[in-house]
């Protein structure tokens, strides 16, 4: 794992991106080289062109889910979801060397080489997302426990980092209730020292569910860490391998001593900045489909066309969230709050349709503009909720030290919240932002938001 800007990376990822990004980069300069800079090819353009279609392609590649290190598509659903990005690749190919200040002779010279890479590069990422974890990217890992959290540990690897052995499980001698495959256990007649030097072990994951009474040998886990291993503690351990910070490993030490949770004042006006800007430029361009929404529902349903509601916002702070109407207007007439579910029998057909694509969210950017939300943060959330889930979640109001904002980090890992548990699991993640939030790590958010609409993932 690789820390950027604050936001965990995984070095696979990274590889795949720069060697996808090569296939359009190389093609171009080779094309230079071929015909050198004369009166066909302007190696400013060329390389300007290529640079532009490598970064779209990359992008719609992404939006696919293309670049994730786990998921459970079929080789069918791969292909087609390829063939939509070859064919946007290819339109946006056209388009760039369509009207590009190149001869005639020099756009025909680059079409062909042009959508041979970009083929090239959809082809290997298909390839790529259907293949098993690559032996150069392996990294050895033991897991000090043998408990609840050592087995947690273990599911989060199994489903999220194909390229993570797990050489097996060392136990504490105080640990009484073991949970793992006893096949997976390693001897403790060894030190954990030895052990680890052994097996060749890149990182030790703590994952004790008891610390005290002598559980965590210090000694042998600071040997192993100057030998070159790596060791986390359990939070530190999901914090970075799920982009979350999970509550049943999470200390108010932890959050009081670590890094990150800072909201200084440059990051606050660069961010504030960033949210007018971005929300101008969003209003305009989605302002067609605004008025379009608007007349279906009032075709529908009739007025009002806009549904407020009052949320919780930064520190506390009570505001009215505006959004296109997509429930019938007497959905809770009894007056008493009720969770979203799947298949709700409340919301209109365009209700659902512009709930898929998050079209009812576009009315939240005028409460960008006016400060109560940003782009990116944790979603509001109505004072009824609240209460309840502050009184029966741990830290639950830590996400309001930041504003909330009309998508976030659990929007786009994780799948519509309906009830407390979802709850807790999405402020996992919630957390993670708070404590990691950056303005990379927003454009990351806003970037991975085009492909949760595009594939509708967690839509309710």
């Amino acid at each position: 794992m690789i820390k950027l800007f604050n936001h965990w990376l995984r070095l696979r990822t990274i590889l795949e991106l720069a060697t996808d990004f090569s296939f359009v980069i190389v093609g171009g300069i080779a094309m230079v080289l071929w015909l050198g800079n004369g009166s066909l090819l302007n190696v400013k353009v060329v390389i300007a062109c290529s640079l532009a279609l490598a970064i779209s392609t990359l992008s719609f590649n992404a939006w696919m889910g293309f670049y994730q290190t786990s998921h459970s598509r079929t080789i069918l659903q791969s292909v087609l979801r390829a063939l939509f990005s070859l064919a946007l690749a290819a339109l946006f190919a056209y388009a760039i060397f369509s009207y590009a200040p190149l001869s005639d002779d020099g756009h025909q010279l680059l079409a062909l080489p042009a959508m041979t890479a970009v083929l090239g590069m959809v082809v290997h990422r298909l390839g790529v997302s259907q293949s098993g974890a690559s032996s150069m990217l392996v990294r050895r890992v033991l897991i000090f426990g043998a408990g609840e959290h050592a087995l947690a540990v273990r599911r989060a690897l199994d489903k999220s980092d194909p390229n993570v052995q797990i050489v097996g499980f060392y136990p504490s001698p105080t640990e009484e209730c073991i949970k793992v495959p006893e096949d997976r256990l390693l001897p403790i007649s060894s030190s954990l020292t030895d052990t680890a030097r052994a097996l060749k072990v890149d990182e030790i994951v703590v994952a004790l569910s008891e610390r005290r009474g002598g559980a965590m040998p210090l000694r042998e886990l600071l040997d192993c860490k100057l030998l070159g291993v790596k060791v986390l503690d359990l939070a530190s351990h999901f914090e970075q391998t799920l982009g979350q910070i999970r509550l049943d490993s999470l200390r108010a030490g932890w959050l009081i001593f670590g890094d990150g949770f800072r909201q200084g004042w440059a990051r606050t006006a660069i961010k504030r900045l960033f949210d007018i800007v971005c929300a101008l430029v969003l209003l305009v361009l989605a302002l067609p489909i605004m008025l379009v929404t608007a007349i279906l529902i009032i075709l529908e349903s009739g007025f009002p066309v806009i549904y407020r509601q009052e949320r919780v916002g930064l520190n506390g702070r009570l505001f009215n969230v505006i959004k296109f109407r997509s429930m019938g207007t007497d959905a809770e007439k009894d007056g008493k709050p009720r969770w979203a579910t799947g298949n709700d029998s409340r919301v209109t057909r365009v209700g659902r349709f512009i709930r898929k694509t998050r079209i009812d969210e576009l009315p939240q950017l005028f409460s960008v503009l006016k400060g109560d939300m940003s782009l990116v943060g944790p979603r509001p959330e109505r004072p009824f909720f609240v209460d309840q889930l502050t009184r029966e979640i741990p830290f639950y109001a830590v996400r309001h030290s930041v504003k909330p904002g009309v998508t976030g980090w659990a929007q786009v890992r994780y799948h519509y919240g309906a009830s407390v548990e979802d709850s807790a699991e999405k402020l996992q993640y919630d957390l993670y932002y708070v404590k990691n939030n950056t303005l990379f790590l927003d454009l990351v958010i806003l970037f991975e938001t085009v492909g949760v609409v595009l594939t509708g993932k967690g839509a309710q």
